[in-house]
Parts: C-alpha cells; structure tokens; sequence
C-alpha cells in the first residue's frame, strides 16, 4: 500500500524528469496532481503553453467544459484530496507546421502512466478525456473511432468512462451527438458525486507542492 509520503516521493521524481528535454520547445515542466485519498482520476492530453507557465489544469474554456460534465464547482474540482488529474504526457510537446498542439511526447506514458496511476490505491473512477488519454489506458479495447468507443462507454465501466476532449473544437461532436448529453453525462455525474464527497465529509484539503494559477490552455488537459 502506497503512503502518501512515498506518493510525495514519486511525484518529486516526476517534476525532476528531464527524459525529453531536447525535444521540448520550453524546457521540462511535468505538471500532474493528486492526493493519496483522491477517489476520481481525470486523465486528459498533454499541458498548453499556459499550464506550462503557471502549472494549473483546465482554468480555461475546457475547464469550464469538463466541469459542466461532471457537475462540479471549482473548489471541488481543484481539491486534491478528493481529485488526481494525470496528463498522458506531462509537459508541453509544442506546436505543429500548423500551429497545432503537437501530441504527448511518446516517451511520457510508457516511463510513468503505470508508475504513478497504481501508487493511487483510493481511486474508483478514472475519466478518460480525448482519445490520447482512450488509446493509451483502453489499447486493444477501443472501437474504430474516439466517438464510437465514447458511444460504447458502458463497455468500460466501472474502471475507466471516456471522454472527448472538452475543446471547444469538439463543439461540433458534440452537436452531432446528442446522446452524449443525454445519457452519458448524466451518468457521469452521478458516479462523480458519488465519489466525490461533500466539502463537510471530505478529507483535509491538500493544496501539494506545486503552486500554480494559470490553465492548460483551450485544448489541452
């Protein structure tokens, strides 16, 4: 059973890695978060250009999104204690020939997606957002599609829910596709509300050891 001072250990090793350095347009900055009680793991892409800055996930416009996805406020949802949020890559890959987001740099997951994801014995749920985070944790099980393994989303329950990416480029997705908001998010909210427990019966707040303000940008988790 891990204990959170070993959890502390592991995520310092995380924030010194420098395992991509040369190909990081802006140098090393591993962000995740996550406290040993937390019962609901979000794990969504790779940080912006602001959370690279500032070290903060989804304070945007995709923040905004994924939060009306689970019913959650921000206090809730910034509570360690209660939420971990693990990036499939942990720092800024950079931009493509067309001003893109480049994607999680390959080496990320396979050194740390194991590591980290089993040292949080207490999590129940994790929530994968946009189909980096679906391929990696659900290879071998996912449909053609990131909309049609979204679609078939109680294939992957209790483990895993997945998710497109709350980018407001998926405005269209989700227009296309009703029954996202009909059926699965009230679902989703309901298993987070179940996990997630009121600020009076919730552990201790742990703010962790990176102090942050800024946002993952509109595209990035």
């Amino acid at each position: 059973m891990t204990t959170q001072a070993e959890l502390d250990a592991l995520l310092a090793e995380v924030r010194a890695c420098t395992v991509c350095a040369p190909s990081l347009p802006l140098g090393p900055r591993p962000v995740l978060r996550g406290h040993l009680s937390a019962r609901l793991m979000i794990i969504s892409q790779a940080p912006g250009t602001r959370v690279h800055e500032t070290g903060l996930s989804f304070n945007d416009r995709s923040g905004d999104v994924l939060r009306g996805w689970l019913g959650l406020d921000r206090a809730t949802f910034y509570d360690e204690a209660r939420i971990a949020i693990l990036p499939i890559g942990f720092c800024y890959p950079g931009r493509d020939k067309g001003g893109g987001d480049l994607p999680p740099r390959k080496e990320c997951a396979p050194l740390w997606q194991a590591r980290v994801g089993e040292a949080y014995p207490n999590v129940a749920l994790r929530i994968l957002a946009g189909s980096y985070a679906i391929n990696w944790h659900l290879r071998g099980r996912t449909g053609p599609t990131m909309a049609a393994t979204v679609r078939a989303w109680r294939d992957y329950l209790p483990e895993f829910l997945p998710l497109p990416h709350p980018s407001w480029r998926n405005v269209f997705w989700l227009r296309q596709n009703p029954w996202f908001e009909a059926e699965l998010v009230p679902e989703l909210r309901a298993r987070v509300r179940a996990l997630v427990a009121p600020e009076e019966d919730s552990p201790p707040r742990h703010q962790g050891t990176q102090k942050a303000k800024g946002d993952d940008g509109d595209r990035r988790g």
